[in-house]
């Protein structure tokens, strides 16, 4: 049975959300796997690259760390959007 994919064939829903948080605040991606680290996760810079160019699916306790480190809800990076506000 395949693996889930979005409608454009995407692996996951979050990566241009965590491109445009790791940019908001002016991290490499070795600077958020540092931080990642630091925190507890256990990514180093390919996970970090491989989710961004879409190219591994994401598993729950990712966005958790994610979502942690950039302050954000986990809508804010499947949707783009926080909860109850307008699409």
């Amino acid at each position: 049975m395949p693996k889930p994919r979005t409608k454009t064939g995407e692996k996951n829903l979050i990566s241009q959300q965590l491109i445009a948080l790791r940019k908001q605040y002016n991290y490499s991606q070795r600077d958020l796997s540092c931080r990642l680290q630091l925190a507890g996760y256990d990514m180093d810079k390919n996970v970090i690259t491989r989710i961004e160019t879409n190219q591994r699916y994401v598993t729950d306790l990712e966005l958790q760390a994610f979502s942690r480190i950039f302050h954000v809800s986990y809508d804010y990076l499947i949707e783009g959007r926080e909860t109850g506000k307008d699409p």
